[in-house]
């Protein structure tokens, strides 16, 4: 008992010492806010003291920091969401929290996770259920999609919470207003190359900017017509 206590009031102690002589600067010189330290290791008292204190509940890591991990967070929210403290993110989301500050936003994290009630919690405070990975999908097929094909209970829980399932039949094309420019741009690119008479070697720019070798061969005899359709299914 005595342990658990010494656990719980130490990390508390400590840190109402360190407050009054830590300057801003120190903090944005270290590229980290004491309040991700205080979710991610689930400090409760810790975490409510901070923001008490006036704290930043949306402060970011720094990107250098934030390149250490794999899914690039950068919030405190993402820490309690990704070690499934439920306690900790209702505390941040209460004291103003934003959700989608993330690369990979909260609400995917906890649907990939199964976390019922934190998917329950996150939506609860407005979190966009149709939300997309955009680091790695510029496309409007809804991610959320993908983390709960196996997951009936999941797929319930966001179809009822407004889940836009028919974007995964929709053909956004031409001139929708959903379209990822860059898409009409990298068609519109390719549509002069295979007007062109001459098979040709060209090097494209993904929309993603990733470097893609493509051969196109006795292209000039299928024409392909520039964008200017819309069309879904």
């Amino acid at each position: 008992m005595l342990e658990c206590f010494l656990n719980s009031y130490l990390p508390l102690y400590s840190l109402r010492t360190l407050i009054p002589i830590t300057t801003k600067k120190a903090i944005r010189l270290s590229g980290q806010n004491p309040v991700h330290s205080a979710a991610d290791g689930g400090q409760v008292e810790c975490l409510k003291l901070l923001l008490q204190k006036g704290y930043d509940v949306n402060a970011m890591l720094d990107t250098h920091i934030s390149e250490n991990y794999g899914d690039l967070r950068k919030t405190p929210l993402y820490f309690a969401v990704s070690n499934g403290d439920v306690t900790c993110s209702e505390i941040l989301l209460a004291a103003g929290a934003r959700t989608d500050l993330d690369p990979l936003q909260c609400i995917l994290v906890a649907v990939r996770a199964e976390r019922y009630e934190l998917v329950q919690l996150l939506l609860s405070y407005g979190a966009e259920v149709n939300c997309n990975f955009s680091v790695i999908c510029n496309t409007l097929f809804p991610t959320a999609l993908q983390y709960s094909l196996r997951d009936p209970v999941m797929l319930r829980l966001l179809l009822n919470s407004g889940y836009q399932a028919y974007k995964c039949f929709q053909c956004c094309h031409g001139n929708c207003e959903e379209i990822d420019s860059t898409w009409t741009e990298l068609h519109n690119q390719a549509y002069q190359i295979y007007s062109q008479p001459n098979a040709i070697s060209v090097r494209v720019i993904s929309a993603r900017h990733i470097h893609t070798e493509c051969n196109f061969v006795g292209l000039s005899k299928h024409k392909i017509p520039p964008i200017n359709q819309s069309l879904s299914f």
